[in-house]
């Protein structure tokens, strides 16, 4: 639904198209009205098609031809083509992925990048049918793909445009609009040693996924690592996906966080996307987070549990109506809010039936606390969060009671703490590991146990001063898991 409504405001001729015709529970003409209900599309004359069975192909492919603009474009013109894609391959080098408006793109061509003036000779020419196959040139309204012995990655950036170094273009074309992240998180090796394969991995993967953003961290806890950007939840969680199953890295992530507007007591303000960066709270005057509208399409059975989930996530309700049997529910809720386990959430009190989209609309301000976690009275940057403020007593706490689990016992007795500034809000004690110091006494006098277990007293005490604290990477990985309350 978000992408049909993209192309509408951007004025494309759209093709309505039911698939899976052939099932036995197909209802055409209910889902025919469906989409000239919801969206406002005529579905009068949709395309009925069974990608199994074929049927409808023939009308499809017509459909395609005869209803949809064809591109336009002058051969004569200077070349001028958009990067659209690219990846990495280890044979070839970087083979990229264009789409020719202007003028002709042949083998042996010497291009330029527009935003960078680098330059190269093309090798290989091809398309896509559906592998790929050499071509001499690629005309104007043309997808197809080239070589041209491109060994850095950070030279080729989607949304460029590739001209003529000798008959260069003008002016480069519009390309895409820069992505905003909004959804922020840590990634870091479980391997110290892998962090150079992450570096590689993340570099090939913005290679054909521009919307990623990082940059460089070291934490005290996990060691060096980057900070990510992403453009939402989902996002995050298949750039995660890829770079276990393409790279085979073992990552710790931690739990992700949004970015603030922060308005300084100097009238300045700052966006806020790791909460350890957070300035002191004399210097803040106010603070903002993003809102986001967010749309439930909910059977009308399920629809008690969702506004109650919605009220709880500080949502405020702007709109109920139904489509058939189904309820469609807009509520303005804090990103935030939705960041941890909201989906988790919706899909197991709607069994699975509802259907979830949100919408940036701008930032709003908020009481908003950080919470520092505290492991024997040393702050711990990769655990410390933003959250509302009468929220963070209870997320305080959660953390130290998983905490408490997770940490192994040692010499010395370990406090875990939550605090809010200089305040502690939630405690934890991980008892000490105690040696039997008396245990090679047989009777005699007492004062010589007690000796003993004053001695031992003593080092403890020196030990909890002086002694460092060693958390496994585990602990980290399973304290920050999303709550599963």
């Amino acid at each position: 639904m978000a992408n049909a409504y993209l192309a509408i405001d951007n004025n494309h001729e759209i093709v309505p198209l039911l698939n899976k015709i052939d099932l036995p529970s197909a209802e055409p003409e209910r889902v025919k009205a469906q989409i000239e209900d919801v969206i406002g599309l005529d579905a009068s004359d949709a395309i009925e098609t069974s990608g199994k069975t074929g049927l409808g192909v023939a009308e499809l492919l017509e459909a395609i031809v005869t209803r949809l603009p064809a591109p336009k474009g002058d051969e004569n013109a200077p070349l001028k083509a958009l990067l659209i894609d690219s990846w990495y391959d280890s044979y070839l080098g970087v083979i990229i992925l264009v789409r020719v408006h202007d003028g002709v793109l042949r083998k042996k061509t010497q291009i330029r990048m527009m935003s960078n003036n680098a330059t190269y000779l093309v090798d290989r020419v091809g398309i896509f049918s559906p592998k790929m196959k050499e071509v001499d040139a690629l005309y104007p309204g043309e997808v197809g793909y080239i070589t041209a012995s491109i060994k850095s990655v950070g030279d080729c950036s989607v949304g460029d445009t590739i001209t003529d170094n000798k008959r260069p273009s003008d002016e480069p074309l519009q390309g895409f609009k820069p992505s905003v992240p909004v959804v922020f998180c840590s990634i870091f090796p479980v391997d110290s040693s892998q962090y150079e394969l992450l570096k590689d991995a993340l570099a090939k993967l913005k290679l054909n996924d521009a919307s990623i953003d990082y940059q460089n961290e070291n934490s005290a806890a996990l060691g060096l690592g980057f900070r990510c950007g992403f453009l939402g939840l989902l996002h995050m969680e298949i750039i995660q996906e890829r770079l276990g199953r393409e790279f085979d890295l073992d990552l710790i992530t931690t739990a992700p966080s949004v970015a603030y507007k922060i308005h300084l007591t100097n009238n300045e303000t700052i966006l806020l996307h790791n909460p350890a960066d957070m300035p002191e709270p004399t210097q803040i005057k106010s603070i903002e987070e993003p809102m986001v509208k967010a749309t439930i399409l909910v059977p009308d059975n399920y629809l008690g549990a969702v506004l109650k989930l919605c009220t709880e996530r500080r949502g405020e309700q702007e709109e109920l109506t139904y489509v058939g049997s189904r309820a469609m529910v807009v509520y303005k809720i804090p990103l935030n809010e939705i960041v941890f386990d909201f989906y988790d959430r919706l899909k197991s009190i709607t069994s699975g039936y509802a259907s979830f989209d949100y919408e940036l609309i701008g930032y709003q301000e908020s009481e908003l606390v950080k919470v520092q976690i505290l492991i024997n009275e040393e702050p711990v940057d990769a655990l410390a969060f933003l959250c509302h403020k009468s929220e963070a007593e209870s997320r305080g706490r959660q953390i130290c009671e998983r905490l408490k689990d997770l940490i192994p016992r040692h010499l010395f007795k370990i406090p875990i703490q939550a605090a809010i500034g200089g305040r502690v809000v939630a405690r934890e004690t991980i008892s000490a590991l105690r040696k039997d110091v008396t245990a090679k006494c047989y009777g005699g006098d007492i004062t010589r146990k007690r000796k003993l277990l004053d001695k031992q007293k003593k080092g403890k005490l020196r030990m909890r001063q002086f002694g460092k604290v060693e958390v496994p990477q585990s602990a980290f990985i399973e304290a920050l898991r999303m709550s599963d309350d």
